[in-house]
């Protein structure tokens, strides 16, 4: 099952997902030699999509994805599995992939950018902490990482984000839905498109959207960027992948650099593998879990974590919702998931207070949902027929998405719990704060509002919070290694060949879906990481 890979290169990176990938691509390009350990297996478009078909848990984004005993990912649906442990007050219910290619395979390809003041909250509002780059400095990254996934969106819409360059594609199309929201809600509210990693025209060898509407769990013909899509590119560029390789040790010398990466095969066969530099690329869990796996005599507490921070931080966007009934036919479910949004309260003083919000709209269709909720009440027939038409036309839905500030105790730790290949399971502590609370509460009212607007009835709240997948800040960044992981480079504080990438380096949450940024930040550090012209000409005479 497993891929023998060469025992010493330049460069390992450990996780394939779209971060490492892109990071290994780049590295690959340059003529170095690059190793990617991933944990998990290969997987194939087709064998998804009709796992997909086939399960009865259309709700359930991991439902159609293998679950593989040496590398478990978490899964709720319809039990937990017990991967994570949660230690509570407030449960974290991430979910995510160990395959290669990562999570990206069943994102909602939101590929937004920070508003330039959420590098700069603390000195601007007196909450969270400052980032140690500007806006400026992922400017370019940014533009780089939206050229390579194909990122369209209309840029008039979108000044909250100022860029130097065009976005590289037009929008998407608009569904009928999200043109009557914007249509009803203006000018009260300024309903924006999302920006998309999501071709509206072909790109990169990629079709255009064809509206299919199951872009969670998987889009069905690539039209949306992935890791999978990043990992075949980083193997294109020379980059060697081996998958079902679960590293479990990192090892240092007696100076502290990175010597070696210790792996498993699902036979729990143990291999060791050396190199120049490293670079950790899985994500906000599994990042901290193999640096304090890593403990030894020399780090008793884990690897880069002389700060005692490895593993604090954590984040997410805990999200509440509201469902209602729209008083006209809008038929969700034509298009992409999730196409519109309302940026307006992403920014300003009042992140003084309480937290900066988004606001989201599903454009998902009704039909399986309700389907399955009709049949569980026993109805049938001409009423069946009735209420599943009715909801698929006039049902609607909308989410926030809260900022989270970073806190020491929201952290990962070690359970006593271990796994199938005897490696001890995450265990996750957090807490939901008052700020986020309370921006969570005032976004309630705009609920309201937009549902009157709407003409809507049936008004259904959920108030219980959901995580949205958005796993940051246990390996942050920052300038002063007594309260980071990393520098701005991603470089560890601790150990000068140990880099790090991923959206566990994000020192804040912001209100966006973090996967560009952690891109964004990766192809910087690939740079950084890069041997410069001029010390290669030296070195070679």
């Amino acid at each position: 099952m497993s891929e023998q890979p060469p025992l010493s290169t330049d460069y390992v990176v450990i996780g394939s997902g779209i971060c490492g990938s892109l990071l290994a691509r780049r590295l690959a390009q340059q003529g170095a030699s690059v190793l990617i350990l991933e944990a998990g297996p290969r997987i194939k478009r087709d064998d998804i999509f009709k796992a997909f078909i086939d399960s009865p848990r259309k709700k359930d984004f991991q439902a159609p994805y293998p679950f593989s005993p040496w590398a478990p990912h978490p899964d709720f649906q319809p039990v937990d599995n017990g991967y994570l442990v949660q230690a509570g007050p407030d449960p974290y219910l991430a979910e995510y992939l160990r395959v290669v290619g990562g999570t990206t395979w069943h994102w909602a390809a939101m590929a937004w950018r920070l508003v330039p003041n959420d590098l700069k909250i603390r000195s601007l509002y007196g909450v969270g902490v400052d980032w140690p780059l500007t806006y400026d400095d992922l400017d370019p990254f940014y533009q780089e990482a939206e050229e390579i996934m194909g990122v369209s969106a209309s840029e008039a819409e979108h000044p909250e984000s100022p860029r130097s360059k065009p976005f590289p594609l037009e929008p998407v199309a608009e569904p009928f839905a999200m043109r009557r929201l914007r249509e009803r809600l203006d000018p009260v509210y300024k309903v924006v498109g999302n920006t998309q990693a999501r071709n509206s025209v072909p790109f990169g060898g990629r079709p255009a959207c064809c509206g299919r509407n199951n872009c969670m769990p998987l889009c069905p013909i690539d039209a949306q960027y992935n890791g999978g899509v990043a990992a075949k590119a980083a193997e294109d560029a020379g980059a060697l992948l081996t998958p079902n390789a679960v590293v479990y040790k990192l090892e240092h010398d007696d100076t502290g650099r990175i010597v070696a990466a210790h792996y498993f095969d699902p036979n729990r066969k143990s291999f060791r593998v050396t190199g120049k530099t490293f670079i950790l690329a899985a994500n906000g869990i599994e990042s901290p879990k193999l640096l304090l796996l890593s403990a030894s005599p020399k780090y008793p507490t884990g690897l880069a974590n002389s700060s005692d921070m490895v593993g604090r931080n954590l984040m997410d966007h805990p999200s509440t919702s509201l469902d209602f009934d729209v008083g006209e036919a809008v038929w969700l479910g034509r298009g992409p998931q999730f196409v519109s949004s309302i940026q307006t309260f992403r920014d300003g003083p009042e992140r003084s207070r309480r937290a900066g919000y988004r606001l989201d709209f599903a454009n998902d269709s009704r039909v399986p949902g309700t389907t399955q909720a009709l049949i569980k009440e026993g109805v049938f027939g001409a009423e069946f027929d009735k209420r599943l038409r009715f909801s698929a036309a006039h049902e609607m839905s909308v989410k926030n998405v809260p900022e989270v500030l970073p806190h020491p105790d929201n952290r990962v730790t070690l359970s006593a719990k271990r796994d199938f290949l005897g490696i001890p399971q995450p265990e996750l502590h957090y807490k939901i704060d008052d700020y986020t609370k309370a921006g969570v509460a005032e976004s309630r009212l705009d609920f309201e509002r937009i549902a009157v607007l709407m003409g809507g009835t049936n008004l259904r709240f959920n108030d219980t919070f959901s995580n949205n997948q958005h796993i940051c800040g246990t390996v942050s960044m920052g300038i002063d290694p007594k309260t980071s992981v990393v520098d701005q480079f991603g470089r560890s504080h601790d150990h000068e060949n140990l880099f790090m990438v991923g959206t566990g380096v994000l020192p804040t949450s912001a209100t966006c879906n973090s996967t560009l940024t952690a891109v964004a930040v990766a192809l910087r550090t690939a740079q950084h990481i890069l041997p410069r012209p001029e010390t290669t000409a030296r070195s070679s005479h």
